[in-house]
């Protein structure tokens, strides 16, 4: 009894510790970000950096609010939050399925692992112009540049976690009759979620760059759009304000991902 008292006091105080620790993370990471906005603020009105060029906090936010009275930011986000998720959820998506192929497949893994290599050093930014052309001028192409600049690593990534599944615990699964189908299922797939998470975390940033990138090319609408506009009036605050609003959502559909990764974590 006195044992299992001690045992709960010390879960307790780990606990206590854990919640202290986060805590302490949360005030530094907010201390960070006021003295760096005050400082950008103060640097910009008192011209110790270029203001035309850096611009500062309250002009932004002023910026901000006229943008979003005239209704032009709202519907500017929405395009450019809509392109990057389907584009996210694609490249995900394809990247897991070409990576299933590969490990179903031993014969294709093997023939196509040296051109997955060659793919992944390819700058797929330099795609956009050829991208454009084949699919047109449109939501489309970027929606695809967001995909296509994630796909193959993460088909890499995940094929390489789906290999290093332990292969003791395979043979114990197909002792008891367990075909391959099951194997990927009840076995390799469960045991690859943390490498899955992992990579969505760095699509969310991926498919953000393949999207802004291909409204740089096309698009006439969308914070990529806003962002090529601002250097060519020279408004860059404007500039300044669709990359602190990049910044939000980027950080919004990290939070996301890390929600769900602690929900698989738990249930599994």
């Amino acid at each position: 009894m006195n044992q299992q008292t001690d045992m709960k006091l010390l879960h307790t105080e780990y606990l206590n510790k854990r919640k202290k620790i986060k805590l302490q993370v949360r005030l530094y990471q907010l201390i960070i970000f006021v003295v760096f906005f005050t400082f950008w603020e103060l640097a910009g009105r008192n011209s110790w950096i270029n203001p035309l060029l850096f611009s500062y906090p309250s002009k932004i936010y002023r910026l901000f609010i006229e943008k979003l009275q005239d209704g032009t930011l709202l519907s500017n986000i929405s395009i450019t939050v809509t392109e990057t998720i389907f584009g996210f959820i694609l490249g995900t998506l394809i990247g897991t399925i070409l990576a299933a192929i590969l490990w179903w497949s031993p014969m294709t893994s093997r023939v196509l692992e040296p051109y997955l290599v060659i793919l992944n050093a390819m700058p797929k930014v330099a795609l956009g112009p050829i991208l454009i052309v084949a699919i047109g001028p449109n939501m489309g192409s970027i929606i695809t540049m967001g995909a296509i600049i994630s796909v193959i690593i993460t088909t890499i990534v995940v094929y390489t976690a789906f290999k290093e599944v332990d292969e003791n615990y395979l043979k114990v699964l197909r002792t008891f009759g367990a075909r391959r189908g099951q194997l990927f299922t009840q076995a390799v797939l469960p045991a690859s979620y943390p490498t899955i998470i992992s990579t969505l975390k760095v699509n969310v940033g991926l498919s953000w760059v393949g999207v802004i990138v291909g409204e740089f090319l096309v698009s006439s609408k969308g914070l990529g759009y806003m962002i090529i506009y601002g250097f060519q009036v020279f408004n860059f605050t404007l500039v300044l304000l669709s990359l602190l609003i990049i910044a939000v959502f980027a950080t919004i559909m990290y939070q996301l991902v890390d929600y769900l990764e602690k929900k698989l974590v738990k249930n599994n």
